[in-house]
């Protein structure tokens, strides 16, 4: 079976205990890794945009908690649960809208409090069998004091990698679930990167675009540059071409009138947060594209894992907006493009309304028309 290019890219990986990532601000010009040892370059990672997409950067969470804890459990066997608190409010403070971030330390918090503390750990680990030959070796020779990379730090990891494979197989599913949507032959548009390099393999939306090209239901997909950051410029098309994928860039400003003329039958995007009536956060640049859709009859999808719908955030006006540096957007490729003095507005997302969006695709099935009832009824599900 030949090989494509989403089983290529790795945004995050786990490679000889160590948490890699692709540098994501050097695309499409080089791939450069960065090999992530500590919890606070994980998080300067996170927030520098090293790695982005809210599944990733969850993702990215999960694997740095197993080396925050790998280190506190050496430092203080007994007493390395309390301070690991530090390490999991680090990364949940760098980056504020996503909410995958949030779910995923949850879930390594909880895998933490299920975990036996200090010697209790050597001792499980022995009775239950739940550890490797090396590992078991290496306990009884020392005495009681934990390998580091035996449990509790196994266990953690193993959760960790859960959670990336869970992520990968949700997309799969949430690609067929959307591009049976389409009708064949059709263009799409969408907005930043929501492929492999923004998930943990596959994509989001564009894993219904991949899915849909594949089966002839998308002819053509248009990318928006997605500014400040360049995202669709960078990212999506460097996804897109290396599959062969027809694809045509177009600015951000550009979006509705390639509506108009008829280019595209759906507008089709990721999300980094959906409220509980449906209300979806995503890239800035989002809600004036849903606003031109529905002016033009063009549909429009969000496709997100339900690790991305919030059911306590009641609606949009309640999902905190992050706001980056202004000098973001006062220059480009390092030079500056205004005159000096002059100020800038940098939301790095915004929000759609439901009544704008006319169907949410998650694993776990499609929601069309959303609102609070309907989604309660997918996450009680």
């Amino acid at each position: 079976m030949t090989e494509l290019a989403y089983d290529r890219i790795r945004a995050v990986e786990w490679k000889d205990d160590r948490l890699v990532l692709i540098d994501q601000r050097r695309l499409p010009a080089s791939i450069e890794h960065l090999y992530i040892e500590g919890v606070a370059t994980a998080a300067e990672a996170i927030r520098n945009m090293v790695v982005r997409g809210a599944p990733a950067i969850g993702i990215t969470a999960a694997y740095a908690i197993v080396i925050a804890a790998r280190t506190r459990y050496l430092a203080d066997p007994t007493g390395w649960k309390q301070s690991i608190e530090d390490d999991l409010r680090m990364l949940d403070e760098s980056r504020p809208t996503a909410v995958n971030l949030r779910w995923a330390i949850e879930r390594m918090r909880r895998r933490i409090q299920s975990l036996p503390s200090g010697e209790a750990a050597d001792a499980t680990a022995l009775m239950t069998g739940r550890t490797s030959d090396a590992s078991r070796a290496s306990i009884t020779s020392r005495g009681p004091r934990l390998d580091p990379i035996g449990d509790p730090v196994a266990g953690l990891l193993d959760e960790a990698k859960a959670i990336h494979a869970e992520d990968i197989a949700a997309n799969r599913r949430m690609g067929e679930l959307g591009a049976a949507l389409i009708e064949p032959g059709s263009g799409v548009l969408t907005h930043c990167n929501t492929g492999a390099l923004a998930t943990g393999g596959y994509g989001t939306a564009l894993g219904v675009i991949r899915a849909g090209y594949a089966s002839g239901r998308i002819a053509h997909v248009y990318a928006d540059e997605t500014r400040p950051w360049l995202q669709g410029a960078r990212l999506t098309l460097w996804e897109l071409v290396q599959e062969g994928i027809p694809a045509t860039l177009v600015v951000d400003s550009a979006a509705a009138f390639l509506m108009k003329l008829g280019k595209v039958k759906w507008v089709i995007v990721g999300a980094d947060r959906i409220a509980a009536n449906g209300d979806t956060a995503n890239k800035i640049g989002t809600y004036m594209a849903a606003v031109a859709a529905r002016h033009h009859g063009v549909k429009f999808m969000v496709v997100a894992p339900t690790s991305t719908v919030d059911m306590g955030t009641p609606d949009g006006s309640a999902i905190p907006i992050e706001n980056r540096a202004e000098s973001e957007v006062l220059g480009c490729g390092g030079q500056q493009m205004v005159p000096e003095g002059a100020k800038a507005w940098n939301p790095a997302f915004d929000v759609t309304p439901c009544g704008l969006i006319d169907a949410i695709v998650t694993e776990r099935g499609v929601v069309t028309n959303p609102d609070r009832q309907k989604l309660a009824a997918l996450m009680a599900g």
